[in-house]
């Protein structure tokens, strides 16, 4: 019991270091996660008995090992499409593309579509939160409607294409640490998503009849929608995510030349600024695995899976630990990636423990992290929008209705042993 608490203990004080001083700073972004991960990386070699040369050997097998390395390339790629299709306009573009087709009478229901399209093209809740909030903000001034309310469709939308998309980093670090396709995972995730988003898109069509659509809308640039389209078909036809993601940085480029959005040293300025946009989730996905490694070696991880599966005796059982371990630890980070990036190997455990499918177990890991992301107050996604639209996020908080209810088709779907092919 006590060494099992030992070897826990690293994980303790991360959460604790982060969590508490959050806590008094009254700011969950003031104090950087990184330094909370050094901390307890730092804890975590030196209550680890042997050699300190061997330790630190223990803490490097664990942050460069494949399955580690691999994601931090895909971050890569990803972060250099991202922001050179930022650059070059794709975002601007795709929003005018997905408003000019909303009905007059279809505002929430077409914000909310918007928001999913964009999302699952980008790969990227924050990113679409930040192209669609002002927007949604400045329609509500203009036509009566409730600011939180169309802030929240904007922000359920988000997490449509944060948990389904190719290029997400938690689609990436779910289907990695669980050893399944991107492709396999997202079958998976529409089978228990795609009905509760129908359903909410439903809800929107009826809420929205008395509002009326903006009639000013720019005129949309097509070419600069191609590297989003392009992206999203080869994904979803199971091309290596690798091989995506450098298809879309080339096609930016290209269009990107060939219309003047940028030459070929801004071209190369947008993906340097994309890439070192993700060394924050690099380093934190370095030390996350070398701080798990050293949980493991002392015997941490088999202590948690003994604990949460003593009195279990099924997979549905299996599959409600996953669940309720994802959503803890997102309620400690405020981070969905994070969370997922430090259970992913505790899950995979657990997955073969019970004979759960990996499919299944990286889509619960994703679903839980984005509902719970979703709804904490002081997310990044939450105070992003709250910030753009100048609201309180308690305020959002009631409507968002999305993030609700793929919180509820998840548990379902484990309830009901759904879908059954992969249960």
């Amino acid at each position: 019991m006590k060494k099992g608490l030992l070897a826990l203990s690293p994980l303790v004080v991360f959460i604790t270091l982060y969590v508490v001083t959050s806590i008094i700073a009254g700011d969950f972004y003031k104090v950087p996660i990184t330094v909370a991960f050094v901390a307890s990386s730092i804890y975590a070699i030196i209550t680890t008995r042997g050699k300190l040369r061997k330790r630190i050997n223990l803490f490097s097998r664990g942050a460069g090992t494949p399955e580690m390395m691999l994601m931090i390339w895909i971050f890569i790629l990803a972060g250099a499409f991202a922001n050179s299709a930022k650059v070059m306009g794709c975002i601007d573009a795709t929003v005018n593309l997905t408003l000019s087709f909303l009905p007059s009478e279809m505002l929430l229901a077409g914000l909310f579509l918007a928001a999913c399209f964009i999302s699952l093209s980008i790969g990227t809740s924050v990113g679409t939160i930040v192209a669609l909030t002002p927007i949604a903000a400045g329609v509500a001034t203009q036509t009566g409607a409730s600011t939180a309310m169309l802030t929240a469709v904007v922000v359920g939308g988000s997490f449509f294409g944060d948990n389904l998309s190719f290029i997400s980093d938690t689609t990436i670090i779910a289907t990695q640490t669980q050893g399944c396709q991107p492709s396999d995972k997202f079958k998976v995730n529409a089978f228990i998503v795609v009905p509760a988003a129908i359903v909410i898109l439903l809800v929107y069509i009826l809420m929205g009849q008395n509002i009326t659509a903006p009639t000013s809308i720019p005129d949309v640039e097509f070419w600069k929608v191609v590297p989003y389209l392009i992206v999203l078909i080869t994904a979803i036809f199971g091309l290596n995510v690798m091989i995506v993601l450098a298809l879309g940085i080339v096609l930016t480029g290209f269009i990107g030349l060939i219309n003047g959005s940028f030459d070929i040293y801004g071209w190369f300025q947008a993906m340097g600024d994309g890439i070192l946009g993700m060394s924050e989730l690099i380093i934190i996905t370095l030390l996350a695995g070398g701080l798990l490694e050293i949980i493991k070696h002392n015997g941490g991880i088999d202590f948690i899976i003994d604990k949460l599966t003593r009195h279990i005796h099924s997979k549905r059982g299996g599959e409600l630990s996953i669940a309720a371990l994802v959503s803890l630890v997102n309620c400690c980070t405020a981070n969905n990636t994070v969370a997922i990036i430090t259970v992913g190997g505790i899950a995979r455990k657990i997955g073969l423990k019970y004979e759960l499918d990996p499919r299944k177990c990286a889509s619960l890991l994703d679903t839980f992290s984005c509902f719970t992301q979703g709804i904490i107050p002081y997310g990044a996604q939450m105070l992003m929008s709250a910030g753009l639209a100048s609201l309180n996020p308690i305020a959002i908080l009631p409507h968002l209705y999305y993030p609700f209810a793929i919180g509820v088709a998840a548990l379902t779907a484990i309830v009901l042993r759904y879908p059954r092919r992969y249960s």
